[in-house]
């Protein structure tokens, strides 16, 4: 079976990562390939077409094969909550509290995770045009890179002068000097904390054909939040067999921030506020209801 991740050199999907490289999916008897596909626009329609079995994508990724979310379930939650940062360069004025003021600036973003930043900046006040702001992928960001750590270096050459990226991309910014968080929408609260969410997804056709193989993934991804809450150093592991050797060093202390929004549940208020913003952000017109978007069949794993 095919597990395709947007980013790898991340600790944005890193459970579904660590479940495939750990052994915790083979110990449950499935032999699953772990892929690179990106932008998660794309891994979407890979899986609406059943190139893929599984996506580990943002959870709004679905209404991007199709505006009526179609034939396709969220199984787990990896974490909670959206999970990008806006990173500027060191010298531009803009704070969390004066980001309605943003004006005149390049935003490197992903197809997909763009859409949180707009709904963002859109409820913050902010008019894209008027204020001169363009929000575009990062040059060099196709192909078998780290979108995160492909955007710092854009940051660093001047050739943006922000982004919108993970955990990783975030920590080799801040530490090389080039960036400055301004919003880390996990911790930052307010509506914009439950736009959407990583998540574990499938079609209904793996769900109703394999669905031994489909509970067996969503248990291999909850043994993998249990064993990194038990031991970061797992991380480390992980990143030193699939990352180049600077975001290997890096990952277990990313992975230790996040592991308090480690839970595989995906929560009604979760939901809600996925659905909230899809319609929001013109995503979807429909009314989407929790049973419209999870996986039925696996809840009682949770």
């Amino acid at each position: 079976m095919r597990l395709a991740v947007p980013d790898l050199v991340s600790n944005s999907y890193f459970p579904a990562i660590a479940a495939v490289e750990l052994g915790y999916l083979r110990d449950e008897g499935l032999d699953v390939e772990l892929d690179l596909l990106f932008p998660v626009t794309d891994a979407a329609v890979a899986l609406r077409e059943g190139e893929i079995d599984f996506l580990a994508g943002t959870a709004h990724a679905p209404l991007y094969a199709d505006p009526d979310w179609g034939d396709m379930k969220l199984l787990a939650s990896l974490s909670r909550n959206m999970y990008w940062f806006l990173v500027v360069r060191p010298d531009l004025d803009v704070t969390r509290e004066t980001l309605a003021k943003l004006h005149d600036v390049r935003i490197g973003a992903a197809p997909g995770p763009d859409l949180g930043l707009r709904r963002l900046l859109d409820v913050e006040g902010v008019d894209l045009d008027t204020a001169g702001v363009t929000i575009a992928p990062v040059p060099g960001t196709a192909g078998n890179v780290s979108f995160g750590v492909t955007a710092a270096q854009a940051l660093q050459e001047g050739k943006i002068d922000a982004f919108w990226a993970n955990g990783m991309g975030t920590e080799v910014a801040v530490r090389n000097g080039v960036g400055r968080v301004v919003v880390d929408a996990r911790r930052d609260g307010g509506d914009a904390a439950l736009f959407t969410f990583p998540a574990l997804m499938a079609s209904g056709r793996t769900i109703r054909d394999q669905p031994d193989a489909t509970a067996a993934a969503v248990r291999g991804i909850m043994r993998a939040q249990r064993e990194l809450r038990a031991d970061t150093a797992l991380a480390t592991q992980v990143g030193r067999a699939l990352f180049p050797a600077m975001e290997a060093e890096l990952i277990a202390a990313l992975i230790e921030r996040d592991l308090d929004f480690y839970q595989p549940a995906v929560t009604r208020e979760a939901v809600a506020g996925l659905t909230g913003f899809a319609r929001a952000s013109g995503l979807t017109e429909l009314g989407l209801g929790y049973d419209d978007v999870v996986a039925g069949s696996v809840r009682s794993l949770w």
